[in-house]
């Protein structure tokens, strides 16, 4: 064999084994590496994960079907120093350059965070950590910190009312400070300078006003449009140095949230929450109010009404009353139905 064939055989050999390995770089990089059931799957990465927590997230999870070729891509682009915490949709199709260089831009999908108007700051906690990174617990820690509470005007007792009801974008990795100072600027935000005057002219702080809007929404939960006239009541006997003498803030105090009917029994309870007892308001709110709960206390109906009892048709509404002998009787026809209907506690 000649030495021009040799050559020529051996750069034919070393065209084909480039052209070899080149189809396999290809394929590593732009081959399909995410086939999904589904068209997209959220995928979360924890703040502290490392790189080998990532991979093996994607693989049981079944975002990827090759963990060799997506390593060497990932690796070739530095991703393994470059890990993002946060919430990523990542769409069926991808391949690994794609999907790396989806993961390493750490452009997060927000969440929608649906603040419910929970009851307890435990309750708080959950909901809120049903949507972003931090656990429950970290959250009700700083609910019950005085040093925390006290940084934004608040003690352990009155913070609940830093909080309003709604719908949020956050970014998953958000950690429980983080999600409080958000709180706290939504707070600023709601709590115009209107809003603040009209708290003024009824002589109540702003944490007031929605300690007072959870009880008008506890009383009437179903029909906000009896809310105006709920609170005006409250703030007719505030007036007169009247107790309030509010149910929902005895099942507040007793914690038992099946209570269907107040007994006297239940009047006797020891606790600052208890309006039978105590005059003026309780030292926290009873539930998180909704925003239309505290604007109907910021712009109550204007009357002479001191009771209220449910109606006896349990549609819902109320019956007013100016004067205690109106009462009893509102108070006996419901009482009548109650029994009717077998209803004892």
């Amino acid at each position: 064999m000649s030495i021009k064939r040799f050559i020529l055989g051996l750069v034919l050999f070393l065209l084909l084994i480039g052209a070899y390995l080149g189809w396999q770089y290809y394929q590593r990089i732009f081959s399909v590496n995410v086939q999904l059931k589904a068209s997209s799957v959220d995928f979360y990465i924890g703040s502290d994960w490392t790189y080998g927590d990532v991979k093996t997230a994607l693989m049981e999870q079944g975002v990827i079907e090759d963990s060799v070729s997506f390593d060497w891509v990932a690796e070739k682009k530095s991703y393994p120093s470059l890990v993002k915490s946060g919430k990523y949709v990542i769409p069926d199709g991808l391949n690994n350059n794609q999907l790396v260089n989806l993961l390493r831009s750490g452009e997060q999908e927000p969440v929608r965070l649906v603040l419910r108007s929970v009851r307890t700051k435990a309750e708080l906690a959950q909901n809120v950590a049903a949507y972003i990174e931090a656990d429950s617990a970290s959250i009700h820690g700083l609910l019950n910190s005085q040093d925390f509470c006290s940084k934004y005007g608040f003690e352990p007792l009155t913070i609940m009312t830093m909080f309003l009801p709604n719908t949020y974008e956050f970014y998953w990795a958000t950690d429980a400070e983080e999600f409080m100072i958000r709180m706290a600027r939504e707070y600023k935000r709601f709590w115009t300078d209107e809003r603040k005057a009209k708290a003024a002219a009824l002589n109540l702080s702003q944490s007031q006003v929605s300690i007072l809007a959870s009880i008008v929404q506890a009383e009437q939960a179903a029909h906000p449009d009896e809310r105006p006239i709920v609170a005006g009541l409250y703030l007719n006997r505030l007036r007169r140095g009247m107790r309030l003498e509010s149910d929902p803030t005895l099942i507040h105090a007793i914690g038992d949230f099946t209570i269907k009917r107040v007994l006297n029994v239940h009047k006797e309870i020891q606790s600052p929450y208890n309006t039978y007892k105590n005059s003026g308001l309780p030292p926290g709110p009873i539930l998180l109010p909704e925003l239309s709960s505290i604007d109907a206390v910021l712009n109550p109906a204007s009357h002479n009404y001191l009771f209220m009892c449910a109606r006896e048709d349990f549609l819902g509404y109320h019956n007013f009353a100016s004067s205690y002998r109106d009462h009893i009787n509102n108070a006996r026809r419901y009482q009548r139905e109650l029994n009717r209907r077998k209803i004892y506690k």
